[in-house]
C-alpha cells in the first residue's frame, strides 16, 4: 500500500442532464494507495460532508498505518518476526483481518495467497519502482519458493499472539487491502448517518443506496485499449464492483510484460485471464476473488463457487470474455456486438 498522501477535498453539486438541479450529490477527491479516491455523497447537507471526510480520512491513514508491505508498519513487524521464528502480539483487529485473508485463502484453494510476499519480493513488486525494466527472477530462486510452498495454514493465531511454522510466509495483502479499506470507510459513512455513497478507489467501488432515483453506474476499463471502458454496470442497495487486471502493474522486459498478479503454482504471472470482474455486497471478498478468479484461468467457475461468488465477468488473453448469468443483466458493453459466453457457477469447462 502507498503512502496516504493530503486530503483534497472539493464539494460540488451534480446537476442532472437537463440542466435542474436536483438534491445536491457531493463529492470529495482524495489520494491515497497511490490512486485518487472519489467519493460521492448523496442527500447529505455540508456539515455531514466535512465529518464524512474527516472520518474517511482517519480510516485509510490507520490502514495504511498498519498495512503496508515494505515500510514501517504493523505488517512489517510482523513478518520480521516470522523470518526470526519469533511470536509476535497483534491488536485483536488485526487478527481479524489476517484470519479473513486466510478465509479467502482456503476458499480460493490458495490462489489467492497472501502469504506468498517474498515471491512478490522476488518479482520487485514489494518496492516503489516496481514499474522499472529488469531480468525476472532465477528460476531456481522461484523453485525454492515453490518447493517451501508457503500458505496461510502456517499462520496461528490463538490469544492474539501470531505465530507461523514456516518461515518462508511473509504476509502481504495487496490482493484485498483495497476491499478492506473500501468497507472500513463505508462502516465509517454509515456512522455519519450516510445511507446514500459510492467510494471509488482506482477503479474499484462499494455502493451505498441510490444516487436519488437512479442507480449508481460504473464504468469498467478495457483491459486491452487504453482510457477506453469495455462496459458499464448499474448497482443499486449495497453492492462492490471489483476488477483485477494484469494492466494495472506490470513491468517490461526485452519486450515481454511481466503482469503483477502471480500465481503460486509456478511462481509466474498468470496467464489465460487478463481481467476479472466481480459484484459482492462485501468489497473486500469482491477484491479477493477477483485476484483468485484471475489467476484460476478457465476453472473460475469452480473458485468463484468456492468463494461465494455468483456475478462475475471474465476477459480472457485470446479477448473472448465469458459471465455468468447473473451478472449479465446488469452489463452493458460499449461495443453492442460483444458476444460474450455465459458459464454457469461451479462448471469447469469451457464451453
Amino acid at each position: 500500500m502507498m503512502k496516504l498522501f493530503p486530503l483534497l477535498l472539493i464539494l460540488v453539486a451534480l446537476l442532472t442532464a437537463c440542466g435542474e438541479q436536483q438534491e445536491s450529490a457531493r463529492q470529495a477527491k482524495f489520494y491515497a494507495f497511490g490512486t485518487e479516491i472519489d467519493v460521492s455523497l448523496y442527500g447529505v447537507d455540508a456539515e455531514t460532508a466535512e465529518k464524512t471526510v474527516d472520518a474517511l480520512e482517519d480510516s485509510f491513514n490507520a490502514i495504511n498505518d498498519t498495512w503496508h508491505a515494505w515500510k514501517l508498519s504493523t505488517l512489517t513487524r510482523i513478518n520480521k518476526a516470522i523470518a526470526n521464528g519469533e511470536s509476535v502480539e497483534i491488536k485483536p483487529q488485526v487478527a481479524a483481518v489476517i484470519e479473513e485473508a486466510a478465509t479467502y485463502a482456503k476458499e480460493s484453494h490458495h490462489l489467492f495467497n497472501p502469504a506468498a510476499g517474498k515471491l512478490f519480493e522476488l518479482w520487485g513488486y514489494h518496492r516503489d519502482d516496481w514499474f522499472e525494466s529488469r531480468p525476472p527472477p532465477a528460476q531456481d530462486k522461484i523453485d525454492a519458493w515453490l518447493k517451501s510452498a508457503p500458505s496461510m495454514e502456517n499462520i496461528h493465531i490463538q490469544d492474539n499472539i501470531l505465530t507461523s511454522d514456516n518461515p518462508m510466509v511473509k504476509l502481504g495483502f495487496g490482493g484485498f487491502a483495497k476491499g478492506t479499506a473500501v468497507d472500513a470507510a463505508i462502516e465509517a459513512l454509515k456512522k455519519q448517518g450516510v445511507n446514500n455513497a459510492i467510494i471509488n478507489i482506482g477503479g474499484d467501488l462499494r455502493a451505498i443506496g441510490k444516487h436519488g432515483h437512479r442507480p449508481w453506474v460504473i464504468g469498467i476499463r478495457h483491459p486491452r485499449k487504453e482510457a477506453a471502458m469495455l462496459a458499464s454496470v448499474a448497482v443499486s442497495g449495497d453492492e462492490s464492483v471489483f476488477t483485477s487486471g494484469d494492466y494495472e502493474r506490470f513491468f517490461t522486459y526485452e519486450g515481454k510484460r511481466y503482469p503483477h498478479i502471480l500465481d503460486p503454482r509456478t511462481g509466474y504471472p498468470a496467464q489465460d485471464n487478463i481481467s476479472a470482474t466481480v459484484i459482492h455486497q462485501q468489497a473486500a471478498r469482491a477484491d479477493a476473488a477477483a485476484t483468485a478468479l484471475i489467476v484460476a484461468g478457465k476453472d473460475w467457475p469452480e473458485i468463484a463457487a468456492s468463494m461465494g461468488i455468483k456475478e462475475v465477468m471474465i476477459v480472457r488473453a485470446d479477448g473472448q470474455i465469458e459471465m455468468t448469468p447473473s451478472i449479465q443483466k446488469k452489463i452493458h458493453f460499449t461495443d453492442k456486438s460483444t458476444q460474450p459466453i455465459l458459464r454457469e457457477i461451479g462448471t469447469t469447462a469451457t464451453p
